[in-house]
């Protein structure tokens, strides 16, 4: 219990922080896609605070599973986080520290009770927008048959890409690009049945609600006929014994 109770300190302690080197991890990884004019030195400085970020997040996986009561149970049940923390170690490329980063920012952030469902969708929705753009342009920009040249032309692919539209205007022609393409699709896919199911669950729960109350006012009023039936037999029988006494 006392082992439970330290992993809850531990969460609860490092949640705001973790989102914070969240937030610098976006800075790093930006920048040197944005400014196509950053020198050696900035961009190698970048990559050091993106592994610093993600060895964070590492760390926080290896304490949490110290601080587990069943630690068997816990990477069984955390095993998104362990591929996330040993994916970068096998192939250590840009991209796969970036999906790693993602998932388990979105793994800590599910973990806040404090956290509702709609603000996690929305910076869910941000998230993939703001690094899907970032991530298709690095490998499309200089793409020969590539038509994703800006950061506008990427952020209006990966936006109509989400949405499961596709225009057609803007497609990615590398590898790496399409996989990306799939990752964005598959997500926006699967917000939308979230976004679905917590309306659907908004609008059961009021219905629900909503049968709740008729029942307890069907049962009231069913209480207070029988009480006036009460009522009006005891009345009827006073008359009569006054009746019979007269």
């Amino acid at each position: 219990m006392q082992e439970q109770s330290a992993q809850g300190r531990w969460e609860q302690w490092t949640q705001r922080p973790l989102l914070a080197l969240a937030v610098v991890f976006a800075i790093a990884y930006a920048v040197p896609i944005v400014d196509t004019s950053a020198g050696r030195s900035l961009t190698v400085a970048c990559t050091a605070v993106e592994w610093v970020v993600w060895g964070a997040f590492a760390a926080d996986y290896v304490i949490r599973l110290v601080l587990a009561p069943r630690r068997r149970e816990f990477v069984r049940t955390h095993w998104m986080d362990l591929c996330a923390v040993v994916l970068p170690l096998i192939q250590p490329l840009r991209l796969l520290r970036l999906v790693s980063t993602l998932m388990l920012v979105g793994r800590r952030a599910r973990m806040a009770s404090q956290i509702r469902l709609t603000t996690y969708v929305a910076g869910a929705v941000v998230g993939l927008l703001m690094f899907g753009s970032l991530a298709v342009l690095s490998v499309e920009r200089d793409s020969p048959d590539g038509n994703i040249r800006t950061l506008g032309d990427a952020v209006w692919w990966s936006f109509t890409t989400m949405t499961t539209v596709g225009y057609g205007d803007h497609a990615p022609t590398t590898g790496m690009g399409r996989i990306i393409a799939v990752g964005l699709m598959l997500s926006g896919i699967a917000l939308l049945g979230v976004v679905t199911a917590n309306i659907a669950a908004w609008f059961i729960s009021r219905f629900e609600k909503d049968d709740v109350e008729e029942r307890r006012q069907t049962e009231a009023i069913v209480a207070l006929t029988e009480e006036v039936r009460a009522l009006r037999a005891q009345v009827t029988s006073l008359q009569e014994q006054q009746s019979v006494r007269h």
